[in-house]
């Protein structure tokens, strides 16, 4: 039987698509049962109705504190069984409400190589500084910005005059292919985490997600 899991958006959903393809098209571990939005305007919502999943679009400001946003939310997760949290795109940190209803089992997805450019525009931060590889990173969420445990990570290649266009373009082909994977086998084979150091239970492993061919 598939977990339940919970996708947090708050954008278009290109990734929410992702996971929801990868879902479809494959015996994955995972069942999407949810999709949480912070933003009631959000074209992911059209995404999650297109797909025939459940939404939940709740604006923060209408309620008066964040935990009491975050109950509201995690009420909805108990009624549905769900088991992990996958943030795609969702624009606010997670509350210490959430975040200990589900230890080491929020998942959030970066486009750089943390602990490189953490926090927002990091395509653009990376662009900036003049690296020549960049990447995603999929890790544990914890109460800091872009901190927890590394589960994996996949580098892309900035080349010679490449505009910030291009590298955003291979930046989000990466994320697609990589997070979908990620957090199948997570799903379905667990992890133990000791400080920061993260050991899968199974037969994958970084380097098996990382040896994607790069988008070129």
């Amino acid at each position: 039987m598939r977990t339940p899991i919970a996708v947090f958006a708050s954008g278009t959903g290109s990734n929410f698509q992702a996971l929801v393809e990868h879902m479809e098209n494959r015996e994955t571990s995972y069942r999407i049962v949810l999709l949480v939005c912070d933003r009631p305007d959000a074209p992911v919502l059209q995404k999650a109705e297109q797909f025939g999943i459940k939404a939940l679009a709740l604006r923060p400001k209408d309620y008066p504190t964040k935990e009491a946003y975050e109950e509201e939310i995690l009420g909805q997760l108990k009624t549905l069984g769900v088991k992990w949290i996958i943030l795609a795109g969702y624009m606010r940190l997670i509350g210490r409400t959430l975040l200990q209803s589900y230890p080491q089992r929020i998942v959030n997805l970066h486009p750089s190589l943390l602990p490189a450019f953490p926090g927002k525009d990091a395509i653009a931060q990376a662009f900036r500084y003049g690296v020549k590889v960049t990447g995603v990173t999929v890790h544990l969420v914890d109460e800091g910005l872009d901190s927890g445990p590394i589960l994996a990570q996949k580098a892309v290649s900035i080349q010679e005059g490449e505009s910030l266009g291009r590298i955003t373009e291979k930046i989000h082909h990466t994320e697609h292919l990589l997070y979908p994977m990620v957090v199948d086998r997570l799903v379905r084979e667990g992890i133990i985490v000791e400080g920061r150091k993260v050991t899968w239970l199974g037969s994958a492993s970084q380097a098996d997600m990382g040896n994607m061919p790069e988008f070129q």
